[in-house]
């Protein structure tokens, strides 16, 4: 390939991450806006808080666990279609939210929310990963960075409108608008050829071979990461629902709080400084693991979260500590959406990467089933400190395993892949 051609194909995979990451940024007010939103419903219409989190674990769940399914289509079709789809149901489900006067039309517009976020999310990581064999960590890090800190430009004017039109006004406007700017895109995404990425040589072990879904699902080793991943996400995901009700409950979300030369509440403080921490987290780490392994960053990342977690849990009442932790904790966290896409990249190669990582990223979905029962057992308590242990032990013990436990594993496993024949896969179309 001619200097002029490869540059050429450069500027292309970038322009096609860009895009892809845009759109993330579209559906991040999906998860991480829906704390400001909790408050305001049940104000409005009575509905005790752990039934209104049910919401939450939906959209999580089915945002997860439908990825593989979409996944395969944008194996098979490309990605154009399945983000223009997911486009056009992320926008109704926050005009649904609008106009919810039940439960039953609260779920419902979840469901889709999940459906059409599932489509977005796992379609934009899974074709970063193609585009990008040789810096997957850093390309799925910047592409899960539009996710983790999309939403920290729009937490004042969300906020704002909450409080001077009502959150229904505030569904529906930012729906309409990141519904239209996420199927306008998507026209414009493509997969990469063979020869796009050809010449990529990538720093940390490959697969010598290209797993299908099904061979995946017969190896240890994704059952370990998948296990790991359910463990990270669930603290991560608690901090993210009950960020407003902790700090509510905590007595601290009104208080101001002067950092940085900034002077804001402290529930807004924190969650601007967590989105985009949250966001950066992604690409650091993900560069980091590039060049120094995916292990080795992991068990950085994960102790860090786990003493993270507990320390807020301690001294989270002080609101300066509660800005400044929640903002350690979200740091550690947000490193799973670049580090495990990036690994199961590298362990099971890239012909059926979308799929793939669908698949390792219903482990979100697993793990989100844990967040309304947060607030049940809060009450049973009468205080966070037990969840927020749990989630914290969870993430020490997920570290200590990616050094004593993942890491011998996928060395074996690279092992076996390079030495055994392949096994024949349907091929993607």
């Amino acid at each position: 390939m001619t200097t002029t051609a490869t540059s050429s194909v450069n500027n292309k995979r970038w322009l096609q991450l860009l895009f892809g990451i845009i759109c993330m940024c579209m559906i991040a007010n999906m998860q991480y806006g829906w704390t400001f939103f909790v408050n305001p419903i049940q104000e409005r219409h009575g509905w005790d808080r752990a039934a209104i989190q049910v919401a939450f674990s939906i959209f999580i769940v089915t945002e997860t666990w439908l990825v593989p399914i979409e996944g395969w289509f944008v194996d098979k079709y490309g990605p154009r279609i399945v983000v223009l789809f997911g486009g056009v149901l992320c926008g109704l489900a926050w005009v649904l939210n609008a106009y919810a006067t039940s439960l039953a039309t609260l779920y419902v517009a979840a469901a889709l929310g999940g459906i059409g976020a599932g489509a977005v999310y796992g379609t934009c990581v899974g074709n970063s990963l193609k585009w990008f064999p040789d810096r997957r960590g850093l390309a799925a890090g910047l592409t899960a960075a539009g996710f983790g800190a999309g939403s920290a430009l729009t937490v004042i004017p969300i906020q704002n409108m909450i409080k001077n039109q009502g959150y229904e006004a505030a569904f529906l406007y930012f729906g309409i608008g990141q519904g239209v700017i996420i199927t306008i895109l998507a026209l414009f995404l493509v997969a990469p050829k063979k020869a796009d990425v050809a010449a990529a040589v990538a720093r940390v072990a490959q697969s010598a071979r290209d797993f299908s879904p099904k061979e995946m699902l017969t190896t240890p080793l994704f059952w370990v990461m998948y296990l790991m991943f359910v463990m990270m996400a669930a603290g991560g995901l608690m901090a993210t629902a009950q960020l407003g009700p902790i700090a509510k409950d905590f007595g601290i979300a009104d208080v101001p709080v002067s950092l940085i030369g900034i002077t804001l509440p402290a529930l807004t403080f924190a969650a601007a400084i967590d989105r985009v921490l949250n966001g950066l987290t992604r690409p650091f780490f993900g560069w980091v693991s590039d060049h120094i392994g995916r292990e080795n960053t992991m068990f950085v990342a994960f102790a860090i979260e786990g003493v993270g977690i507990y320390a807020l849990s301690v001294l989270g009442h002080n609101p300066v500590l509660f800005v400044v932790l929640t903002g350690i904790v979200f740091f550690a966290w947000g490193e799973i959406y670049s580090l495990f896409p990036a690994m199961c990249g590298d362990a099971f190669g890239s012909k059926f990467a979308t799929t793939n990582a669908g698949l390792l990223y219903t482990a979100k979905g697993t793990a989100a089933l844990i967040v309304p029962f947060t607030s049940i057992l809060t009450t049973m308590t009468g205080s966070w400190h037990a969840v927020f242990v749990s989630a914290a032990a969870l993430n020490i013990i997920a570290a200590i395993m990616a050094i004593a436990v993942l890491k011998p594993l996928r060395r074996n496993h690279a092992q076996s892949a390079a030495a055994a024949p392949k096994l024949d896969a349907v091929p993607a179309k």
